[in-house]
């Protein structure tokens, strides 16, 4: 289920909740276009989707938790914020991938295609989150 809520940004908040399975990428993704599309801003989508794949992939890779939370916001005019939610404490650490190495991208990737990244500790787990500047809201 889809979760809308309005932002003091003015603009609504998409959430869902989904199994933290590699899966779950593509509904994360169609998640992300939705709430682009809504906004107006598609040309972010490219950047953004890759984003939240990243974001689920370390959280499907790197957790034991059964569900995670995909967030998309607006927190400021011109900013996207795509954001992954799980119940693990433990932070990722960006690693250096070798050329043969198929994995340990996931974070270079996110920061390559972001405008910033970040980090947040919750009480119960941590919030992974790129932002996007996706031009001047009007």
């Amino acid at each position: 289920m889809i979760v809308t809520t309005t932002r003091s940004s003015g603009h609504p908040g998409y959430t869902e909740t989904l199994p933290c399975t590699a899966q779950s990428a593509a509904t994360a993704r169609r998640l992300v276009r939705t709430a682009l599309a809504v906004w107006g801003i598609e040309h972010c989508v490219d950047a953004a989707t890759l984003i939240v794949s990243e974001l689920v992939a370390n959280a499907v890779d790197h957790t034991d938790t059964r569900v995670i939370r995909v967030t998309v916001t607006r927190p400021a005019p011109g900013l996207v914020r795509v954001a992954v939610v799980d119940k693990c404490r433990t932070l990722p650490v960006p690693r250096t991938a070798g050329a043969d190495d198929e994995r340990g991208r996931g974070l270079a990737v996110v920061e390559e295609c972001a405008w910033r990244w970040g980090i947040d500790r919750l009480p119960w787990g941590k919030r992974v989150w790129g932002e996007l500047r996706c031009g001047i809201d009007g």
